[in-house]
């Protein structure tokens, strides 16, 4: 056996500031009534680095090898909060595992302990591999709400749990630079060689900021960026451990995507293990692997599987969940999914800003929708035109993204 290491970081998911003297207890998830380290949380919120067993190193250097990584219980407590447990972290050899956890408040004196099961890593357990997709979309004409000006970074990821279409599934707003650690936390191990975190990092994110960039679910009528289905997109897992390596390489690049000539967009950068699933012209994830091991760095990994002519560019970063403009101001008398949007947009903030009047989401500009955008531009200090234009849009975008934020 060998040793992973891993740090706990609690903090209050209303506001999100650390929380000192939390309790954590481990035990493996194997046999969770045996507990084999405690933990208190200091002033930032974070425990000791806490040694703990692993397996073998070469587990997760070779596909077809027994589990890689050891899975351990976290039960957490503090006063004020509601407790929970994390089950199935998984801790890798010679890597630290971070664990962030955000706690809620506890509300009409309810105790109940709540729980979250990791499942099985992408690369060991079996999952449905990708639908093949198209690496370059094709983009709508800009009248629609399809079409962003520029590729960008969002500040939040809404990741919809589940099957695009099971209504059904959660909707979870993610900070993107943690949607990105997540998800190459979820499909590669952090102890690989770095040219081979590297490449597979750019292309979960020249695949994310793809969905971004040609609002893929959103032109179809969904309220969400990417699913966590291996099937449609890639693998996310609601409060997993990240680790430290991954976490580094994702800091680095984040604003660094894939693309090549001729192109508009971010390459979409489909992929697979390459050896339970093959995919040829995307990357395999343990060819990769084997790429840097032999020597050949982030970038000749890429063009090895997406072509000599790719080449990286940088994405700008902007405030919320970018939602292209549709192109033509909404005024008395404009009518569409356009409208529908901003009227469901801004009953969402009225919830925050009871001045803006609720409406009836119909798609029709009306003098209710008049007068609400009127309110909402008389309260964040524009213009009080009364119709939308492209600074109104963005500034409803911005608005709804941080009342959404708060309320989920």
């Amino acid at each position: 056996m060998s040793n992973g290491r891993l740090q706990i970081n609690v903090y209050d998911e209303t506001i999100a500031m650390p929380l000192s003297g939390a309790n954590a207890t481990i035990s493996l998830t194997s046999d969770p009534n045996n507990i084999i380290r405690e933990a208190i949380t200091n002033e930032s919120g974070k425990s000791d680095v806490i040694e703990l067993e692993a397996p073998p190193v070469d587990y997760s250097l070779e596909p077809g090898a027994p589990k890689p990584y050891t899975e351990y219980d976290i039960t957490l407590s503090q006063e004020g909060f509601e407790p929970l447990t994390i089950k199935g972290v998984q801790i890798l050899p010679n890597v630290l595992a971070e664990q962030n956890i955000y706690m809620k408040k506890v509300q009409n004196n309810n105790d109940q302990l709540l729980s979250f099961s990791i499942p099985d890593h992408t690369l060991y357990g079996t999952y449905p591999p990708k639908i093949a997709e198209d690496p370059v979309k094709p983009l709508p004409t800009p009248s629609g709400l399809v079409i962003l000006d520029k590729v960008v970074i969002p500040e939040f990821i809404v990741v919809h749990d589940g099957d695009p279409n099971d209504d059904s599934a959660p909707d979870y707003w993610i900070p993107y630079q943690e949607y990105i650690k997540n998800v190459a936390s979820s499909e590669i191990y952090a102890t690989w060689p770095e040219e081979s975190i590297k490449a597979n990092v750019l292309a979960i994110i020249s695949f994310t900021l793809n969905r971004v960039y040609t609002e893929w679910y959103r032109s179809r009528g969904k309220n969400f960026t990417v699913t966590s289905s291996t099937a449609y997109d890639q693998k996310f897992v609601y409060q997993r451990n990240i680790f430290q390596e991954i976490s580094n390489v994702v800091d680095d690049i984040f604003s660094t995507y894939i693309t090549k000539p001729q192109i508009q967009q971010p390459l979409f950068t489909q992929y697979c293990d390459g050896k339970n699933v093959t995919c040829p012209g995307w990357l395999s994830q343990w060819g990769s692997k084997s790429l840097a091991e032999n020597g050949t760095d982030y970038i000749n990994i890429l063009r090895t599987y997406y072509g000599s002519e790719i080449y990286l560019d940088n994405a700008s970063e902007v405030t919320g969940i970018p939602v292209s403009f549709p192109g033509e101001v909404l005024q008395l008398g404009s009518m569409g999914d356009d409208v529908r949007t901003i009227q469901r947009q801004l009953n969402a903030i009225s919830n925050n800003y009871p001045l803006i009047n609720k409406l009836a989401v119909d798609g029709i500009y009306g003098q209710n929708t008049v007068d609400s955008v009127k309110t909402f531009q008389q309260i964040f200090d524009l213009p009080q035109t009364g119709y939308v234009d492209y600074k109104t849009w963005y500034e409803i975008s911005k608005v709804y993204t941080a009342v959404m934020r708060l309320s989920s």
